[in-house]
């Protein structure tokens, strides 16, 4: 352990996995925001929390079974020249499930049912429950992504222990700009049907470099941001004509 403190290449493991996987985890984040929407308020906090708590207790748990989780990249069964590997199957699983998820969101949006979308529609047990899945998934992909990255268990557990802090940091802030405006949430929902499709790529082997994904979402985000603040001039704009007309 004091070798690895005074290896510089060890540190550079560390700010490298540790950025990545802060990355990786914008989509956790983004899930735990839309699950968390629908609970009355007083427990969306305590949701996001235990989601990012039991993320941070599998993917240590994962970590310390190196030898198990690289045994689930090994093809699993063969279906018409196809080798599957449980990882492929997992992978697989939860992007069909983000799919279902930003799908049914949207529509709610779209459709009318807004009222269907609003705090304290769902229960607590049922948000953990989906948080949970969605964790395995997330947390065998940013696993996998560590054990690739790094060669000493140490680097990567606190490369994934500090990456969970700072989406605990995050989560809250998060969660409350993403649920306050429609047009951003839609925005986020719109980003999980991508990872959800490059999930789906990786189980059938056709890799979606995340960068592409990430560049394409960032540059939404730029405009979204310019778009609010754009609408938040010229509700500035009114207040100050309907002052002067009243004054």
């Amino acid at each position: 352990m004091l070798e690895l403190l005074s290896d510089p290449n060890a540190w550079a493991s560390l700010l490298t996995l540790t950025a990545l996987e802060i990355v990786l985890g914008i989509d956790n984040v983004i899930f735990l925001s839309i699950v968390s929407g629908r609970l009355p308020v007083a427990q969306q906090a305590s949701a996001r929390r235990i989601g990012l708590v039991l993320a941070l207790v599998m993917r240590i748990g994962l970590l310390a079974s190196i030898s198990w989780i690289m045994g689930l990249t090994r093809p699993a069964f063969a279906l018409a020249g196809f080798e599957a590997s449980w990882r492929d199957i997992v992978l697989g699983l939860g992007g069909l499930f983000l799919l279902f998820k930003g799908t049914t969101e949207i529509h709610h949006m779209t459709e009318g049912h807004g009222e269907e979308g609003q705090a304290g529609t769902a229960s607590f047990f049922g948000a953990v429950v989906q948080i949970v899945l969605l964790d395995i998934v997330f947390s065998l992909d940013s696993v996998i992504t560590a054990v690739g990255m790094a060669d000493h268990l140490p680097v990567m557990i606190a490369a994934v222990v500090i990456a969970i802090l700072v989406m605990l940091v995050a989560a809250d802030p998060t969660a409350r700009f993403v649920n306050r405006h429609p047009t951003v949430k839609m925005l986020a929902l719109s980003f999980l049907l991508l990872v959800g499709m490059a999930l789906m790529a990786d189980a059938a082997h056709v890799h979606i470099p995340r960068g592409y994904l990430y560049a394409a979402i960032a540059f939404s985000a730029v405009v979204e941001g310019l778009n609010l603040m754009a609408a938040a001039a010229r509700r500035r704009r009114r207040e100050a004509a309907n002052r002067r007309r009243h004054a």
